[in-house]
């Protein structure tokens, strides 16, 4: 008897965590938080520029999650979490009133910090410039409005399908698409001079 592939045992374990925590296991609940937890504070710091921030709206929007758990019906969860993270962070933008600042000292999600510099890697002027240039792009995410930063978010930096992006927006996949496309060729105008003076400050 063979095995069942991987993916589909996933799946199958999710499930069974999703009714657990759904009749009311803190421990199912808690083993979801740790599948979904990375995605959703790197959705959060992308979206607010800070990582404390980040940190507190993932935390609500788990608490929320906890809260709703009974009423969520599907069968794919990390939507409903993500959309969850989404409106955590668009409260906190609105409660902010303004555009969110740049954490600088906070990385990139899905990078490490650079390595400490060896014969093979690049020197320190080299992992600065890494660094200004990751600095640049995210500051020029949070000049997105709202919904096409989160579309760009999960879709280039998160890897999310467009299906799952469309269930998270609770949109269409055409709107997504479109959200995507005009966020990319934003991110293109405002990146293309700050990259250049990046660049420019190091040849000094």
């Amino acid at each position: 008897m063979t095995n069942p592939a991987p993916e589909i045992a996933n799946v199958s374990a999710e499930a069974a965590l999703i009714g657990a925590a759904r009749g009311g296991s803190l421990d199912a609940f808690n083993a979801l938080v740790e599948l979904h937890q990375r995605a959703a504070y790197n959705l959060c710091l992308r979206m607010l520029g800070s990582s404390a921030a980040a940190e507190d709206a993932a935390q609500e929007a788990f608490l929320s999650a906890f809260r709703h758990i009974d009423s969520f019906k599907g069968e794919n969860v990390r939507p409903w979490l993500m959309r969850i993270a989404a409106n955590a962070c668009l409260d906190e933008l609105r409660r902010r009133g303004r555009r969110p600042s740049v954490s600088l000292d906070a990385p990139v999600p899905g990078t490490d910090d650079p390595p400490d510099p060896a014969d093979t890697t690049p020197g320190p002027e080299a992992l600065a410039l890494g660094r200004e240039q990751r600095d640049a792009i995210q500051a020029a995410l949070l000049q997105l409005p709202h919904d096409q930063r989160l579309a760009v978010v999960m879709c280039d930096v998160q890897g999310f399908a467009y299906e799952e992006i469309a269930e998270t927006m609770r949109t269409s996949v055409g709107t997504v698409k479109s959200r995507i496309a005009r966020g990319r060729e934003k991110l293109r105008r405002e990146l293309g001079p700050r990259l250049e003076q990046v660049k420019g400050e190091h040849r000094q």
